[in-house]
């Protein structure tokens, strides 16, 4: 590079509205069914059909709105985008284009650093995916699955406010967190739940004028996004520094060869000859329908990253990592609510051994096989005094594995803490007579050596042995006089 230049971003994210039917259809939106079993003949507008707005639908993107602080419009309007392609049937997409329902958002972005910024949304709105098309299923020829025809998307439109890769991506997981805390979507991206377009443009350092954009399409994995907008970022640099155009065009991403290439030209708005569809009156959404979906909003990530920090005392990494997805916090409060006081152990837990195991067995928080009841029983015996913190790790691998709860382990196992003064006191002897230089040497300075005699204790009790007594009493044996 022979000088210096700003990348400029802006992403357009389609989030599928986890609705039991489509958009404007009573037809199912069930994932992996057989193909054209769930389109019907409003999905393919045949002559007669009406397409009825889904109120679910309508609801989840004021849910929406709501949470990154936008305007809800009282009116808005549907509208159809005019295109030719082979999965969509009626030749054009129902869509919002000039009154959208959501307008004028900011969300909040945390990255790695601990840094956060903040991108403007300029609006989000309302539309129909289109069918597929299935290229690998028939030889030399294209076959039409209408499936997804009718999806409800909510396509969420940022400001081009990015300045790099990393950016984009913190963005579009802080985005993905979202609408998946609100129940909105359920963010599955290999499903194609949760994808996104990146718009790109390079200009030079210092100069406000956007460059020509290329638009990367259809992107559903955040590693992939990266390394796309990467790609496409060094690509625009060179070809300008080598005296080429950039061109505006669709472009896609090739994971295996890491690299993007020409999809299509990039139309302008007036290509698509927007107008408000004739079958569908303006959208009203008055201050009680505002008001009802307000007071069924759950408390958001930012909030309760707040709280966890104000009132319980969480660092900030641990509350930054409780909050990365809403079942996890509730699980956290679910657990902390039978130990209150306990935020940090409770907190330790959740996010060492619950996720360890979660992690190893690829399974979501949903489908873990300790319940917030079970994990605060196991804290409350160790907390007790009952089992070591060590012991506590055997009995929470014996519930994950299904041997029963903490309780019935522990009496089963005897894995009860041996606080008995003599019987720890009888352990702390053998162990100093077994032996005898290490405990010559610690009595002539080396006291380093006492953890060393922690662990023979603790092995010769099987680990069972009550910490805190065990330490008092090894010091005090360790000082007392010799013998002669």
């Amino acid at each position: 590079m022979t000088r210096a230049w700003q990348p400029v971003i802006g992403l357009e994210i389609h989030a599928q509205l986890s609705t039991a039917s489509k958009l404007f259809s009573g037809a199912a939106t069930a994932y992996g069914a057989e193909p054209n079993t769930q389109a019907c003949m409003v999905d393919v507008a045949l002559p007669g059909t009406l397409p009825v707005p889904n109120r679910e639908a309508i609801r989840k993107a004021i849910r929406f709105g709501l949470a990154i602080n936008a305007r809800i419009a009282s009116q808005s309007v549907f509208a159809r985008k005019n295109y030719f392609y082979p999965d969509l049937p009626k030749g054009y997409q129902i869509s919002q284009y000039e009154l959208p329902i959501v307008a004028e958002g900011r969300l909040a972005v945390r990255m790695d650093d601990g840094h956060t910024f903040e991108v403007a949304i300029q609006r989000a709105h309302l539309e129909e995916d289109a069918g597929k098309s299935v290229h690998d299923a028939f030889h030399a020829q294209t076959g039409i699955d209408l499936n997804r025809a009718g999806i409800p998307l909510l396509e969420i439109v940022s400001e081009p406010v990015m300045h790099s890769a990393q950016e984009a991506v913190a963005y579009m997981r802080a985005v993905h967190t979202l609408v998946r805390w609100l129940g909105i979507c359920d963010g599955n991206m290999q499903e194609g739940s949760f994808r996104c377009d990146a718009n790109v443009s390079v200009r030079p350092a210092g100069e406000q004028k956007l460059g020509t954009r290329t638009e990367i399409k259809n992107v559903n994995s955040f590693r992939f996004v990266e390394k796309a907008i990467e790609y496409e970022i060094e690509r625009q640099i060179r070809a300008i520094e080598n005296g080429e155009a950039i061109v505006q065009e669709t472009r896609l991403y090739d994971p295996a060869k890491h690299q993007t290439r020409p999809m299509r030209g990039k139309e302008s708005a007036d290509d698509y000859r927007y107008f408000p569809d004739p079958d569908l009156p303006p959208l009203l959404v008055d201050a009680l329908d505002i008001a009802r979906e307000r007071a069924a909003m759950p408390e958001l990530p930012d909030a309760r990253r707040a709280r966890y920090m104000q009132e319980l005392g969480l660092p900030e990494l641990d509350a930054v990592q409780l909050c990365g997805d809403r079942a996890t916090a509730d699980y956290f409060d679910a657990v902390l609510a039978q130990l209150p006081g306990e935020a940090k152990l409770c907190a330790n837990w959740v996010l060492g051994e619950v996720a360890a195991a979660l992690n190893e067995a690829a399974l979501p928080i949903e489908a873990s096989r300790i319940t917030p009841d079970a994990l605060a029983t196991l804290l409350k015996r160790q907390r007790e005094g009952v089992i070591s913190g060590k012991i506590a790790k055997d009995v929470f691998a014996a519930i994950w594995a299904g041997e029963g709860d903490a309780d019935s382990i522990i009496d089963r196992r005897g894995l009860r803490q041996i606080s008995d003064t003599g019987a720890l006191a009888s352990a702390i002897d053998a162990v100093l007579a077994e032996y005898p230089g290490q405990t010559a040497d610690y009595r002539s300075g080396q006291e380093k050596l006492f953890q060393f005699f922690v662990g023979q204790v603790m092995k010769r009790t099987k680990g069972q042995a009550n910490p805190q007594q065990l330490n008092q009493l090894l010091k005090e044996k360790l000082a007392a006089p010799v013998e002669s």
